[in-house]
């Protein structure tokens, strides 16, 4: 069926690209990755499932034999599990191979079983204490991940006697008795590398090697979990302004603008002519709600470093939604006769994300007349023709695009399209023929499948596609929590706490998955008390998360305290303007009396997200003779 995942394979990373071939590009360049593991996977994804053999009763040679048939035979999870069962009893050779292999196929527990014993066996090895950062971020193993990255971000001249299998002239740390003795092994070196050369070349080797794994951990993880394991790596009284202003970036990203700033004013203590650092503060001025102090600063960045400054103002008045002053800085800068195609973008994305859609077209047809980024140009005009209501002309303008560097998002608008259409056939060969031509996309397009069939009145297949999906990843914590996304939209609203609250025993402390039990729970009416503890724990690790603090005020707007509901949905509106958020703000000024002034809240969303369904359900339910505010 059409609609159905590969039961025997749904690979993720293409040839050269899986998590091992990037961590050994970015750390290891004169090593190579076999590539021919890569291409079986990718070549045998349409072959039959094998019944998988007992790994257990055979010697690791034997393992990797039948491992590697299982690889051709497209059979990933058995690959995966047999590797990692040969990985066991194996050497360092092996113990990689497994991690590749598991990595590959998104089998994240073989995945863990074989980077742990990598890295016992190897722990000087820069690739394995990378991978096993790497994993452990995916499972939300803060701690674990937070131990190997001393072993990556070492110097160089600190890592000559280290050997690719892991020997080397230095004794290694010393092993502790019983379970916890390979990991403990494993652990390495104090923070900053302890033991490294001194003076800046080496410094700058490590600043180098981190932003390069952090970079790898941002693809695999979200930013708090990444911020949680890297500073906790770092020694923040001795680590460089470049390290500082990296944890600054990290903590704005984690929604954590308090230890962003306090990040970044370090870094300038210790050199005040930090641009990074000044950046920074002013972006966190701006979710702090501080205007005048992220315009002072914009400005600040403008005279320090014209170059790299030059739309500091603009950027900074466009997120303090001062749209009008925001464009008229940039057609100073126009003016100025430099830099033209980057404000012509600039200026375009401006009116889009203002909901001047007329505007927007019109600069995006200059750009796509000019090729000057001609295919984002093209995606957003057939995006603002789908917002129009001009179906046809969205789906040309999709398909001209199917094959370029937005394919993605084109095909799977337009697959959006075609389902509304009913043209079902269609919106799904369009998904599968790109998972044929690019099968490292198979995992990510299965979930985008069952999503946009759940979002046009197939949820039980959306659901039955992730499900069969992790038979092949299994207890692979997105594909959990997607599922139970779906099966709160499909009103099995009891299943889907239930699938939240096993992941929340695994993920005990991830945020993410804190504030989605809480907020489901909130909006369902469940245990209203507890659900507002969820929410607020994942506060305290993400206090600015616009997500969170929505979660929190509709929290209290279900507990009746709409004083505080307004409050904390406003600050949310102004962080994210999601339409979403608008339509609980509006309910909550609605509920409390401030009906006029939920009008004008409802009126400003619509105005961006003419076609928002939360906006427009709310609008029909508190407002039934119209779907707009008056």
């Amino acid at each position: 069926m059409a609609d159905a995942p590969d039961k025997n394979c749904v690979v993720r990373a293409a040839p050269g690209r899986s998590i091992v071939g990037r961590v050994t590009r970015l750390f290891s360049p004169f090593r190579s990755v076999p590539r021919g593991l890569m291409l079986v996977l990718v070549a045998g994804c349409s072959a039959a499932a094998q019944t998988a053999p007992d790994p257990a009763a055979r010697d690791p040679n034997a393992s990797t034999v039948i491992a590697e048939i299982a690889l051709e035979r497209g059979d990933c999870r058995t690959a995966a599990e047999t590797y990692a069962a040969a990985a066991k009893r194996g050497d360092v050779n092996v113990a990689r191979r497994a991690s590749e292999v598991a990595l590959a196929c998104e089998h994240l527990p073989a995945a863990w079983e074989a980077t742990r014993r990598w890295r016992a066996l190897a722990p000087q090895d820069r690739d394995a204490a990378a991978v096993y950062a790497t994993v452990a971020l995916k499972l939300y193993r803060i701690p674990e991940a937070r131990s190997a990255i001393p072993t990556v971000i070492r110097p160089d001249d600190d890592a000559d006697s280290a050997e690719p299998g892991g020997k080397t002239d230095r004794k290694p740390p010393a092993r502790q008795s019983g379970a916890a003795g390979s990991e403990a092994a494993a652990q390495g070196e104090s923070a900053q590398g302890s033991g490294a050369p001194a003076g800046d070349s080496a410094v700058k080797d490590s600043d180098a090697k981190l932003a390069q794994l952090v970079a790898l951990l941002l693809q695999e993880a979200d930013a708090t979990a990444v911020l949680g394991a890297v500073s906790g790596a770092i020694d923040t009284d001795s680590a460089s302004p470049t390290a500082l202003n990296l944890l600054a970036e990290l903590a704005l990203g984690a929604y954590d603008v308090k230890r962003a700033e306090e990040y970044a004013n370090l870094a300038l203590k210790r050199d005040p002519n930090s641009f990074e650092a000044k950046d920074v503060l002013a972006r966190a001025y701006v979710v702090r709600g501080d205007a005048n102090a992220a315009i002072a600063t914009a400005r600040e960045l403008m005279r320090m470093d014209p170059e790299r400054g030059a739309f500091a103002l603009a950027e900074v008045l466009a997120s303090l939604d001062r749209v009008e002053e925001a464009r008229r800085e940039l057609e100073r800068i126009r003016a100025e006769g430099s830099r033209t195609a980057e404000v012509d973008r600039r200026l375009a994305l401006l009116a889009y994300s203002s909901g001047d859609f007329d505007e927007a077209q019109r600069r995006f047809t200059e750009l796509a007349t000019s090729n000057q980024g001609s295919e984002a140009a093209l995606l957003y005009l057939a995006q603002i023709a789908e917002r129009d209501g001009d179906t046809e002309t969205a789906l040309a303008g999709y398909r001209r695009l199917v094959n370029s560097s937005v394919a993605v998002a084109a095909r799977s608008r337009a697959a959006a399209l075609l389902l509304e259409k009913k043209e079902r056939g269609e919106a799904l060969t369009l998904l599968d023929d790109y998972v044929s031509e690019h099968p490292e996309q198979n995992f990510e397009m299965t979930v985008t499948k069952a999503h946009l069939l759940a979002d046009h009145g197939e949820s039980d297949t959306g659901i039955a596609l992730l499900t069969a999906a992790l038979e092949n990843h299994p207890d692979h914590p997105s594909l959990q929590y997607d599922r139970a996304v779906l099966l709160e939209r499909a009103g099995r609203v009891r299943e889907s706490v239930a699938a939240l609250e096993q992941l929340l025993e695994e993920r005990e402390d991830d945020p993410t998955i804190l504030n989605a039990l809480g907020y489901t729970m909130a909006d369902h009416n469940i245990e209203l008390s507890r659900a507002e503890s969820l929410i607020r724990k994942s506060l305290k690790a993400m206090p600015d998360n616009p997500a969170v603090l929505d979660s929190l005020g509709w929290v209290r707007f279900r507990r009746g305290d709409y004083k505080q509901a307004v409050e904390h949905l406003a600050r949310a509106y102004a962080l994210a303007r999601d339409p979403e958020i608008a339509a609980h703000w509006g309910e909550a000024l609605w509920a409390s009396g401030q009906k006029q002034e939920a009008r004008k809240v409802w009126a400003a969303a619509l105005a961006r997200d003419p076609d928002s369904k939360p906006l427009k359900e709310t609008l029909e339910r508190l407002i039934p003779a119209s779907t707009e505010p008056s």
